[in-house]
């Protein structure tokens, strides 16, 4: 009997190395098919089972044991051991993105002893306490070359049947390997269409039979969405962000950087340039990360009179002439964004120029390797895990690559105190101080999480999580 098939089409169709690592949403959609993440991130910091299906650790969360599920096979009938997850973790540690930015894996376990304990437990230790261990390991997902050097060999329930990428352009077919009652004989067609009105006409057209990613369809007052098609939508992880230039200029100065975030407002622009699909920013991560509910925030109030006074207050001794700098997307409707932002800010005193770069990888280098980001640069922010976010972009400590010189000495000593809670509940509370604390000294000016946005024939039905995983 010939499976049922499933025609899906989306902005980007790629499977990457097992040495390099991407955030792009629908990537994540089909990699979720194909692979399985060593533990799954939940909202909230939430660790459920992948390929590890259990674990346990030392009380001071120096020392894990990870237990491989049975039957971890991968699909070329090769056992998922604990040494093939181990040259994975090792290989994984200097993975870089697409525009060949170092990610920070190698440096959180520079020190640590990573090793197969036997066929079916890996071990890590750590000098220090890494209680946030887990929410980094739902980062990683072990997968290997084919014969045919493509990167597509995964443990997860789709195998990967053909897939080519040419010119940018990728094609992908995936089959249910081994049916079951949960994972019926079924195969997916998976085309690219990087245009998001396009990806919708397609679905009206019946020609695919489910369209993501029309979060990114730059016309967003297409997405009406009507009754002849299933149409789906969540909030998501991600974070429209302004880096600020926080050792030098304006920003410079806390109650400046305070009064950038007073300006805006947030709700008006989701309404405006993401048409009410967006939630409004109050913090460095989503309503999803570990220790928001626990911080209880909300946006940053407008206060244009509040910003004005401020403004006025350093009118006299500060330059007030921004230089803004914006991709023309990643984020989407980056332009239209930097365009109220700019608007917002003059209206409280500042003159804006708008810089905008059109080669995207080339501005991601500017900003995170050379810190080009004039007074303010538009970028986002992808990492589920709120102690990767501080840890990465917003801690002095570290200074990593997508740190811009932001420093706090009560950020600094909350966040040490967050890095040595183990308890989750307690932990959750320390990160609820450090997100707390950055609302009342912004290291950014906070925008929005835009919303996922997908559409499907009339019969079918899908979901896709927060973090962008796809579920049939």
């Amino acid at each position: 009997m010939t499976p049922e098939a499933t025609r899906i089409v989306l902005e980007n169709v790629d499977f990457r190395l097992p040495t390099q690592v991407t955030d792009d949403n629908s990537v994540v959609a089909l990699k979720s098919l194909v692979f399985e993440p060593l533990v799954w991130w939940h909202p909230h910091g939430c660790v459920k089972p992948g390929l590890f299906a259990s674990w346990e650790s030392s009380p001071d969360a120096r020392s894990w044991r990870f237990h491989i599920r049975d039957e971890a096979i991968f699909h070329d009938g090769l056992r998922c051991t604990a040494d093939v997850i181990v040259t994975y973790i090792l290989g994984f540690l200097d993975s870089r993105d697409y525009f060949g930015m170092p990610w920070s894996y190698s440096r959180y376990f520079a020190h640590a002893r990573i090793s197969a304990e036997s066929e079916t437990t890996v071990t890590i230790e750590t000098p220090a306490p890494f209680p946030d261990v887990l929410e980094v390991l739902c980062d990683f997902w072990p997968s290997r070359i084919d014969a045919a050097d493509k990167p597509v060999l995964g443990t997860g329930p789709y195998s990967v049947r053909q897939f080519e990428r040419n010119d940018g352009i990728g094609r992908a077919t995936l089959e249910v390997l081994r049916p079951s009652k949960s994972h019926k004989s079924h195969v997916i067609v998976a085309t690219q269409e990087p245009d998001g009105a396009k990806r919708l006409q397609l679905l009206r057209d019946g020609k695919v039979d489910v369209a993501l990613n029309l979060e990114r369809t730059r016309n967003l007052q297409l997405l009406n969405f009507d009754s002849s098609l299933n149409w789906g939508k969540t909030h998501s992880t991600l974070s429209v962000i302004y880096y600020l230039n926080c050792p030098e200029g304006v920003f410079s100065s806390p109650e400046l950087r305070l009064a950038a975030n007073l300006a805006l407002d947030n709700a008006a622009l989701v309404d405006k340039v993401y048409q009410g699909l967006a939630t409004p920013s109050a913090s460095i991560v989503s309503p999803f990360h570990h220790g928001f509910v626990e911080a209880a925030l909300q946006p940053i109030p407008y206060n244009p009179d509040q910003a004005r006074r401020l403004v006025k207050k350093f009118g006299s001794e500060q330059n007030l002439e921004l230089k803004l700098r914006s991709p023309t997307y990643m984020p989407e409707h980056a332009e239209r964004i930097s365009q109220f932002v700019a608007s917002a800010l003059e209206s409280i005193g500042f003159s804006v120029q708008v810089e905008v770069e059109t080669n995207r990888p080339e501005y991601a280098r500017q900003i995170g390797l050379r810190k080009e980001i004039g007074d303010l640069a538009l970028f986002d922010s992808t990492p589920n895990s709120t102690f990767r976010v501080l840890d990465d972009k917003v801690s002095s400590d570290a200074r990593n690559t997508w740190w811009l010189g932001y420093h706090d000495d009560e950020l600094q000593k909350r966040f040490r105190a967050a890095r040595q809670t183990i308890a989750n509940k307690e932990r959750a509370e320390a990160y609820g101080s450090c997100l707390a604390r950055l609302h009342e000294n912004p290291p950014w000016l906070y925008i929005a999480h835009p919303d996922v946005v997908w559409a499907s024939r009339p019969g079918l039905s899908l979901n896709i999580g927060p973090s962008g995983v796809l579920s049939l």
